[in-house]
């Protein structure tokens, strides 16, 4: 959303400007092994210090990321099977792979959309685009990407009016309008205000689903219309009103912005709307720094920690020392055990002359398991998961190499 309205700023989004998006068919299962694994070495070279990556040989990530594609399996039906193609849906492995392999198909589109003052985004398998060009150049253009690499195909839209993930994008007459957008099958479900958890859980659904409005949406009434909604479906799942009422002057007291609910004030919007997107911005900066520079930063903080810790260790012996304790969150009678427990610790263990008076509690909640977690068998038999086999013969050789 802040890049469209830079975009906007600039001059760039005009009356006859498109939207593009993309989504590539089937992306961690199409990957070819053998060019993901080349893709990976010709990145870790390219960002490497002294071809050396976290203190990890380029080589040594070679080869671990070949024993992890070679070795997804899994049981079903009381019977093994071993991926051949591809990688495991939702492995973390997987995903980073995807997103190097990714990296190095859109560059080609990268520059094509730079050399024109465009925009081009990504997220996974996701893309965006916008421009000025007819649909039948766009068209050309994307056809002719989809012919780079016989394993990556993409599916395209073209519109002035598009879903890219959570946000919908309008190019009115040349204005930018974007709000929050749901998928018409979504259904209007969360946590439900009966469950058991502890209350913070509740308040912090409202924080959030907030804060992505403002983010999101490009005006105040755009953003009431969204306030209303996450109203209704806080009330659909049980949410006293008041319990509404008061979080959602809470977030506007605490954030400075009640002019926003009482008068919705659209400049006083604008700029929270800016603030809170600069915010997201620094830290999609730190996360998208190149692997080198992310590297020298966490070396640079352990070095940091490090003269802390000595610090610490010079300090006389009167630290204070932590006591954790978990139980498991009820609603009832046990509702108010954090309390009362730190009252009882208080009044019985921390008297004058005390061993635990410089003793911190911390009280963590645990919660129920769910009906999904107690009745649904979600992992095969522990007999079957232990069954000794032999290593898959290519495995066995990569491993002796």
């Amino acid at each position: 959303v802040q890049q469209l309205e830079k975009h906007q700023a600039q001059g760039h989004l005009l009356s006859t400007t498109n939207f593009i998006t993309a989504d590539v068919k089937n992306l961690y299962t199409m990957i070819p092994r053998g060019g993901a694994l080349d893709a990976l070495q010709r990145f870790c070279v390219k960002h490497s210090k002294e071809y050396e990556m976290a203190n990890l040989n380029v080589n040594t990530i070679i080869r671990l990321a070949c024993l992890v594609l070679e070795t997804n399996c899994f049981v079903f039906d009381n019977k093994y099977y071993k991926q051949i193609r591809g990688g495991a849906m939702g492995s973390p492995f997987t995903m980073t792979l995807a997103n190097i392999c990714m990296y190095e198909w859109e560059q080609s589109l990268i520059q094509y959309q730079q050399a024109r003052n465009e925009l081009y985004g990504r997220y996974i398998d996701d893309i965006f685009m916008t421009s000025n060009e007819s649909i039948e150049k766009i068209q050309e253009l994307l056809e002719k990407e989809n012919i780079q690499d016989p394993n990556i195909r993409i599916n395209y839209d073209i519109q002035q009016s598009v879903e890219f993930l959570d946000v919908f994008i309008e190019n009115i007459q040349g204005k930018l309008k974007t709000s929050v957008f749901r998928k018409p099958a979504a259904e209007p479900y969360i946590l439900p205000y009966t469950s058991d958890h502890p209350r913070h859980i509740h308040s912090n659904t409202i924080y959030t689903a907030l804060l992505r409005a403002i983010r999101l949406c490009s005006d105040v009434d755009t953003f009431n219309q969204e306030r209303l909604n996450i109203e209704i479906v806080l009330l659909l799942n049980g949410h006293p009103p008041k319990f509404i009422k008061y979080h959602f002057q809470q977030f506007f007291k605490k954030n400075n912005v009640t002019s926003i609910y009482k008068d919705l004030h659209e400049e006083t919007y604008q700029q929270f709307h800016t603030k809170l997107l600069n915010e997201g911005q620094v830290k999609d900066h730190l996360s998208e720094q190149p692997p080198h520079q992310q590297q020298q930063q966490q070396q640079q903080q352990q070095h940091n920690k490090k003269k802390i810790d000595q610090k610490d260790i010079r300090k006389p012996e009167k630290k204070e020392r932590q006591l954790i304790i978990h139980c498991i969150y009820e609603s009832g009678p046990l509702k108010t055990f954090n309390r009362d427990f730190r009252t009882i610790w208080r009044k019985h263990f921390c008297y004058a002359n005390s061993t635990l008076s410089n003793v911190h509690v911390i009280l963590g909640t645990r919660t129920n398991k769910t009906l999904d977690q107690l009745l649904v068998e979600k992992k095969p038999s522990r007999t079957l998961l232990t069954l000794k086999d032999d290593m898959p013969q290519s495995t066995t050789a990569w491993i002796r190499k």
